[in-house]
């Protein structure tokens, strides 16, 4: 299926071949006061100079420097959306590098970027929430999100972007809600990502299943999954994706820690794609499947029900990885276990 993608071109009017990269670092200065200049076009052509030098984090140390992040916030709500455009390219790129990143944090640019949320242009909103997604990926960077109270908006975010923006804010999600889960939580998010468990993008369901398992690492999260969202997660383990199928099995696993996931589970009746997911020794999966399905054995009537299955797990016994054969060995004692 053919899916629109967001243009990064530029008008017609600017040509990126006129912005002058001279010197490399020796042009910042004369760029920073280029970007303060009256004319629009003169901010345009500094900001395409200043995307191509940033490539280089030498002279990413430099810009942060001599103060061009200040500049950068100002101009994140400039008028002419080519300006905002370039700005939140710049960023993003700056974003790749660790001494971007830091510059970024220090400087409070994730609160500022908020602002383009609602921005009416597609790539630089594509743009903030690419900077969101990299910056998500450290801890401080997570903080820094969290800290924002970007949580409930990139949540509400997902039911109105389109599926590769839906995407980012999907990993930015996961890695932020590793951290805290709560804000989330309060927000509906997780009534809002089974929607997403059921969307024609593998790549969103997969996502959104990835997002649910973090939740589900904090206590508070588990209840929700069970009560919400462990029928769907049984019917993504026979989805046509393996990585769907993973992500689904990992969220499934923390749902079923509490006992309420585990009747729901078993009454969705998980122990059949579980079992052959568990017999596929190739599947992303196996090793969430195998917990989950120790954690069932722990009702009578999943036990009941595995205890004609063993040998799936004894196949499992000869298995490359170590903890594969560990969390079988844990799920036959499990399964033989007589009270």
């Amino acid at each position: 299926m053919a899916h629109a993608r967001i243009s990064a071109n530029l008008p017609p009017d600017v040509d990126p071949t006129k912005a002058r990269i001279a010197f490399g670092r020796r042009a910042l200065p004369k760029l920073q006061e280029e970007l303060h200049s009256p004319e629009l076009l003169t901010q345009q052509r500094a900001l395409m100079a200043l995307c191509d030098l940033v490539h280089d984090p030498e002279n990413v140390y430099q810009a942060i420097e001599i103060g061009f992040l200040d500049n950068l916030k100002t101009l994140l709500l400039h008028h002419d959306s080519t300006v905002r455009q370039k700005t939140t390219e710049t960023l993003c790129i700056m974003a790749m590098h660790n001494v971007g990143r830091q510059g970024l944090i220090q400087n409070g640019v994730i609160s500022a970027l908020t602002e383009l949320l609602d921005d009416p242009v597609d790539i630089c909103r594509k743009n903030t929430h690419q900077i969101f997604e990299m910056m998500a990926k450290l801890h401080e960077g997570a903080v820094d999100i969290l800290h924002a109270g970007l949580i409930p908006l990139l949540v509400f975010k997902l039911e109105t972007e389109p599926d590769e923006i839906q995407e980012l804010i999907l990993d930015t999600l996961s890695n932020s809600l590793r951290v805290e889960a709560s804000e989330a939580l309060a927000t509906g998010a997780v009534t809002i990502l089974k929607e997403k468990l059921t969307h024609s993008s593998v790549a969103i369901r997969s996502k959104a299943a990835w997002v649910l398992l973090e939740i589900g690492t904090h206590p508070e999260g588990k209840s929700v999954l069970c009560e919400e969202v462990t029928p769907v997660l049984v019917s993504l383990l026979e989805d046509s994706d393996p990585q769907v199928q993973a992500s689904a099995a990992g969220a499934l696993m923390f749902a079923t820690v509490k006992p309420q996931g585990r009747f729901s589970a078993l009454a969705a009746e998980a122990i059949p794609p579980l079992l052959k997911l568990v017999a596929e020794e190739t599947s992303k999966a196996r090793l969430s499947a195998i917990k989950t399905l120790t954690m069932l054995a722990e009702l009578p009537e999943g036990r009941k029900t595995l205890l004609d299955h063993i040998d799936t797990f004894q196949q499992c016994l000869d298995d490359p990885c170590e903890t594969v054969k560990r969390a079988a060995k844990i799920a036959i004692s499990v399964i033989k276990w007589k009270p």
